[in-house]
């Protein structure tokens, strides 16, 4: 497979914060932050089913995302959360299709606009990255070639797609740039990415990500390793261009206080599958699979002197998952069905769902 240039693809707040999830809340310039939005179920934007992406090491094939269904409508923001090693960049580099060797998504759909995303060439592909989906990868100084200019890589991905001429993509970069607030763009689009802040090279990776006007937009940790004042700044600004330009957007994080700040819908993963999916206030309000109850314990409240309460153990290794639910050897919760199989997820109604065993039986037993 060939790769593909990063140009052409285009952090962290403790605590949920004294207001909870986002709402109808104002912003302390006094800006009345917009109502979130009610998705469509039956025309999403994307739609991901049944995905299974893994690594074939040593004459096997090792799951590490497993099983994972979720949908995005236009204009909404779904956040991805769980803790490091939980399979989330992985989804977000599968609906890319940038999974290399050993890895390989080994089934499952990745629809986008109604195209089955796993079934194009990878030339048709190449056309569906930058321009109609951007990502905007984890760590920008990583993300961002430090031996071309930040205008450059914004111009070849222009050229690249046909959004701009030799003669007209420097202007254009300079505009990205300042419609993600990077002050004196003419300056910085001749500056190289060293020459840049951490919050500067995040927005200008925002830029690259956005240059072609993509429809959906995956930005995965964008406020990782920048300062609080920057993370609120960066997250201000994804809003302020979701709001703009229409855009729906795929948040992964591992910081509930960044889901509370940005999610209309919250998927929360765990070992490689999605435990439990909900709006995000019924999902802060009253969280129903023990590892999101237990996230939501181990988050600072802004109590001076309180003790964060830790979840036991660590996230099983790849290779290495218990038979029954790959939470149940942390799980305070656990019966004797957690060791048989992974639960199903389990139809809660009004948008939820969640996977385990305590409300399989509860469910069960209420028909």
């Amino acid at each position: 497979m060939s790769e593909t240039p990063r140009s052409a693809v285009g952090g962290r707040r403790s605590g949920v914060g004294p207001h909870g999830p986002k709402g109808n809340r104002t912003s302390e310039a006094g800006e009345e932050k917009p109502e979130r939005r009610t998705p469509n179920p039956d025309s999403p934007l994307l739609s991901v089913s049944h995905l299974t992406t893994g690594f074939d090491l040593d004459g096997r094939f090792v799951p590490a995302v497993i099983d994972v269904s979720f949908d995005v409508a236009a204009g909404e923001t779904l956040c991805l959360v769980g803790e490091s090693g939980s399979g989330k960049s992985l989804t977000a580099l599968s609906i890319m299709r940038l999974i290399q060797a050993p890895g390989r998504i080994a089934s499952g759909q990745i629809r986008f606009k109604g195209r089955n995303l796993l079934a194009l060439a990878e030339r048709e592909m190449q056309l569906v990255r930058g321009a109609e989906i951007g990502l905007v990868f984890q760590e920008p100084m990583t993300a961002l070639n430090p031996v071309f200019t930040i205008g450059n890589q914004i111009e070849e991905t222009l050229r690249i797609h046909g959004r701009a001429t030799r003669a007209t993509a420097r202007q254009k970069a300079i505009d990205l740039l300042a419609t993600v607030a990077v002050p004196e763009p003419e300056r910085r689009v001749r500056e190289y990415p060293h020459q840049l802040s951490g919050g500067l090279r995040q927005r200008a990776l925002i830029a690259l990500a956005l240059a072609c006007g993509p429809a959906f937009l995956i930005a995965d940790e964008p406020t990782t390793a920048l300062d609080a004042t920057i993370q609120a700044q960066i997250l201000e600004l994804l809003r302020d261009l979701q709001r703009r330009l229409g855009l729906a957007l795929l948040l992964i994080t591992h910081d509930l206080g960044v889901v509370a700040e940005m999610a209309d819908r919250v998927a929360v993963m765990y070992a490689g599958r999605i435990v439990e999916q909900a709006p995000v206030e019924p999902l802060f309000a009253d969280p129903k699979h023990p590892y999101t109850r237990g996230l939501m314990a181990s988050s600072p409240k802004g109590e001076p002197g309180a003790r964060l309460k830790a979840i036991q153990g660590t996230v099983p290794a790849l290779g290495s998952l218990p038979s029954g639910c790959a939470f149940a050897p942390r799980c305070p919760d656990r019966f004797e069905p957690c060791s048989t199989a992974p639960p199903r997820p389990t139809d809660l109604g009004r948008g939820r769902s969640v996977a385990c065993y305590l409300h399989e039986t509860a469910t069960k037993a209420r028909i």
